[in-house]
């Protein structure tokens, strides 16, 4: 009902003009264009002025009302520092657009068309050209620059301590997967790819055996995360909005950056008051058909919730024991070796 009122206002208003534009074409017609035009010009610069402070006002109604939901809570100790990276460049854009308008729409009405008056003719301004080209050029400088610090943090050399993970994103789902008992992730080959082995894990590679392919990511709050990035088949966007995170998936060219999330998956349930708010890792690319559906559940645990959880997850190899059918020898001894610390781990994480 409100639309179809406000459309039919909007309708009603166009209308108007093209009456009022009427009356004017017919005025220049019948020769009587000097006064015609002349109120033209007063209700179009008074209409400027109108515009400007209604325009202005209902900008501003729209700010206080609705700012506190241009962005979702943050949960990461770089999306802080990313939010105030925002807001600064809001501001300056703010007080750009706001002089800006204003003199557009003073101007208009200042100096509308007039009998007998002649526009001044301003050829060139070196000083003010300067000005106009200098002032810009620092500002974007300082925010540009400000941007690169930031890039440069998260994409730089994670932390020691950190937690290192992977995902893959393909049409339409993503995957992820950890290190296991030996804290490294194994080599991966496009060519062994197949309805099982959705990774391509190279078994020959012992780092690989026990790699671990949970259904969902779980991070631990407070310490650095390191999330390296790729694609099977075409681009994805890997986008985890309360995190402040994203970082294309492009095959054959692996990516990475690192972040701390700050807040729990309870607190910040609690926070929003969402009982059933999750975290979620998101592809921001347009990437096919079913790109709508394709995200995955992330978890931030406190430490002993996450080792807890780590210790309970599956190695890919014990889950699936036929993909190390055809491996040499030595390798399959290494599958023994290499799974037996983290049935240890597991025991001794969930001892009372």
């Amino acid at each position: 009902m409100k639309l179809a009122l406000l459309l039919a206002g909007i309708l009603v208003l166009v209308v108007l003009g093209l009456l009022f534009r009427l009356q004017v074409l017919n005025a220049i017609y019948s020769g009587s264009t000097k006064r015609q035009i002349g109120g033209s010009n007063k209700v179009n610069g008074l209409l400027m002025m109108v515009f400007l402070v209604l325009g202005g006002a209902a900008f501003a109604w729209s700010y206080v009302a609705y700012h506190k939901e241009t962005l979702i809570p943050v949960a990461s100790d770089h999306g802080v520092k990313m939010d105030s990276m925002f807001w600064l460049s809001m501001g300056v854009i703010m007080i750009a657009f706001v002089v800006t308008q204003i003199l557009l729409f003073w101007y208009s009405y200042k100096y509308q068309h007039q009998d007998g008056k002649r526009a001044y003719f301003f050829p060139h301004n070196n000083k003010i050209e300067i000005i106009w080209t200098t002032i810009p050029a620092v500002v974007m400088a300082i925010l540009i620059f400000n941007g690169w610090k930031q890039w440069a943090a998260i994409t730089g050399p994670a932390p020691k301590d950190s937690v290192v993970l992977e995902v893959m994103g393909k049409q339409f789902n993503w995957m992820v997967r950890y290190p296991g008992a030996d804290q490294q992730l194994g080599n991966l080959n496009y060519r062994l790819i197949d309805a099982t082995n959705e990774w391509g894990f190279d078994f020959n590679d012992q780092r690989s055996i026990d790699d671990l392919t949970p259904s969902e990511i779980h991070v631990p709050k407070g310490r650095p995360v390191l999330v390296k990035i790729r694609a099977r088949d075409v681009i994805h966007g890997m986008y985890m909005p309360h995190f402040r995170a994203q970082m294309y998936a492009v095959p054959g060219m692996p990516t990475q950056f690192w972040f701390t999330p700050n807040k729990t998956t309870e607190e910040m349930r609690t926070e929003t008051g969402n009982a059933n708010f999750n975290f979620e890792l998101a592809c921001s690319q347009i990437c096919g058909r079913g790109h709508f559906a394709m995200k995955m559940a992330v978890v931030v645990d406190d430490e002993q919730d996450y080792a807890i959880w780590l210790a309970k997850q599956q190695t890919f190899t014990a889950a699936h024991p036929e993909v190390l059918a055809n491996l040499k020898p030595a390798a399959t001894g290494a599958v023994t070796q290499a799974v037996a610390p983290v049935a240890k781990a597991a025991a001794t994480v969930l001892q009372p």
